[in-house]
């Protein structure tokens, strides 16, 4: 099945969540062909799992203060500061049936996708289950999975470069002042492309998008009038209210 591949694209926290769950809708209603989507966010964002509380884990006073969102996702995990600069976020979505039934299974084949592009800039990756993948044993992508009416929406991202203390202030980690040895915590068990190659973000993404194109049929294409306008209505009656956000 040929895939449509979305290139790389910047829009708000509320559209990127949105449009993956649109996209998902046209494929299980046979619209749409599977597709590959590779996106930023701005402003920044963080995001927080679908069975998180967003007042137990974003200080939202923070985020406020700096103009960054914050947004529950439709998928599991923890929560993630998404940084303008900082990274770049893909979505999978696919009918099911093009992947292993097993999630470990369909994480390894995905995420194989994100090794193979890291490996096109010299940076040798390897998949850490259930949904990690790893340099010299620091986390450099982080990934998320659900299945939904016969189609299958993995998202993630791939580290470009690393704010620590900008992901402290808005993050609840801790209540006690950012301290010099938490900061070289996460050092230890994070890390990005930056740490191993000095390239720019967009040479990063034609990394990506040949690992993610390598061995498939496919096109590039845009959402499709449907999508948007699913896109912009799920933004506007989910994505930015209040009852979605902190519905736990």
């Amino acid at each position: 099945m040929k895939w449509r591949i979305i290139k790389l694209q910047t829009h708000d926290a509320f559209f990127n969540m949105a449009a993956d769950e649109a996209i998902s809708d046209a494929i299980a209603e046979q619209n749409s062909p599977p597709t590959i989507r590779f996106y930023r966010w701005k402003p920044g964002a963080v995001s927080i799992g679908h069975f998180q509380s967003m007042n137990d884990e974003v200080n939202i006073e923070r985020c406020d203060s700096l103009g960054i969102d914050y947004i529950r996702r439709k998928t599991g995990g923890g929560a993630v500061y998404h940084d303008e600069n900082g990274e770049i976020t893909y979505s999978v979505i696919a009918p099911e049936g093009m992947f292993p039934k097993g999630i470990l299974e369909s994480y390894l084949v995905i995420c194989g996708w994100i090794i193979g592009g890291l490996a096109n800039l010299g940076i040798k990756a390897q998949f850490a289950p259930i949904n990690d993948i790893l340099v010299s044993g620091k986390k450099i992508s982080g990934n998320a999975q659900t299945r939904r009416n016969g189609t299958l929406l993995q998202h993630g991202t791939i580290l470009y470069d690393l704010k620590i203390e900008t992901m402290f202030s808005l993050l609840k980690i801790t209540n006690e002042k950012i301290s010099d040895k938490m900061i070289k915590s996460v050092e230890d068990r994070v890390t990005s492309v930056l740490n191993y190659k000095h390239v720019s973000q967009e040479q990063l993404y034609d990394a990506l998008l040949k690992g993610f194109s390598d061995g498939k049929e496919y096109g590039f294409g845009e959402m499709s009038t449907k999508e948007l306008e699913a896109t912009k209505y799920l933004s506007e009656t989910v994505y930015r209210t209040r009852e979605w956000n902190f519905s736990r």
